[in-house]
């Protein structure tokens, strides 16, 4: 009983240690005074101010634009990639996600000065496709690690049953293999939304003048002191994340019930 006590605690302190910053960001998103550090009374004012703010608006919407993006281009192709390196054979799949782990495990300011240094050997204009195509670098190997285990899960011979039944490769794998692997991919999915919102050093550096999301904007707002409508953004953008979390978890329960799973 008293383990049970302090496991219940300890877990406790941990996403008290994790989410406190969060609230304290929610709850001064509502402060009447500018100051992160006393509360002058509640308003709404600064939700009010971020949306006639041009730079900030400016900033989200490439923010959500190249993560939407990022995210479906490197889903579709982690999806497939993961596919082609499970059925490979021993050495070369060893090989290949040797390889696949290097990105994650490199320090950020690796990849980012790798690719800048790419996009310069090429002569590409640094601008919005070059911030795309890093995010999607950046973020294909996570959907890679995360539809892999969805396949190892799966029952390697639906898709040759499919294919005996009469189905062509391409049928089986829409209908059989896509299907099994879901869970995976909107995982994959998401995380790559969620890194590609988050990340700062691969955007700095890869991005031109005309082009800057949330994470450069508030960079270059500590020179000169935070807005505080960046925490009602960020109050925002919590809101609809966990929501958007709430609305996937339940339709991906409802859909194991539905198979008996």
């Amino acid at each position: 009983m008293v383990n049970k006590g302090i496991k219940k605690l300890y877990t406790f302190l941990i996403f008290s240690f994790l989410y406190a910053p969060i609230i304290v960001l929610i709850v001064f998103s509502f402060n009447n005074s500018k100051s992160r550090g006393v509360w002058a009374g509640f308003t709404l004012k600064w939700y009010i101010e971020l949306f006639k703010d041009a730079e900030i608006l400016k900033a989200l919407y490439y923010t959500l634009l190249v993560a939407v993006l990022s995210a479906i281009i490197s889903t579709v192709i982690g999806t497939f990639a993961a596919i082609g390196i499970y059925n490979m054979p021993g050495l070369n799949k060893k090989i290949i996600l040797n390889l696949n782990y290097i990105p994650v495990l490199n320090p950020d300011i690796v990849t980012a000065v790798s690719l800048m240094a790419l996009f310069r050997f090429l002569r590409i204009e640094f601008g919005f496709a070059t911030m795309l195509l890093s995010h999607v670098t950046f973020c294909t190997p996570y959907v890679i690690l995360s539809v892999l285990p969805k396949l190892k899960q799966m029952n390697k011979h639906l898709a040759e049953a499919a294919m005996d039944l009469g189905a062509t490769p391409f049928y089986a794998l829409r209908k059989v293999v896509i299907p099994e692997i879901m869970p995976g991919i909107i995982t994959g999915g998401l995380m790559a939304f969620t890194l590609s919102v988050d990340d700062f050093v691969i955007s700095f550096f890869n991005t031109g003048n005309s082009v800057s999301n949330l994470s450069i904007e508030i960079f270059s707002m500590t020179r000169r002191g935070i807005n505080p409508v960046i925490n009602a953004l960020s109050t925002l953008m919590f809101v609809s994340l966990m929501i958007m979390l709430l609305i996937i978890n339940k339709r991906t329960e409802k859909n194991e019930i539905e198979r008996g799973v």
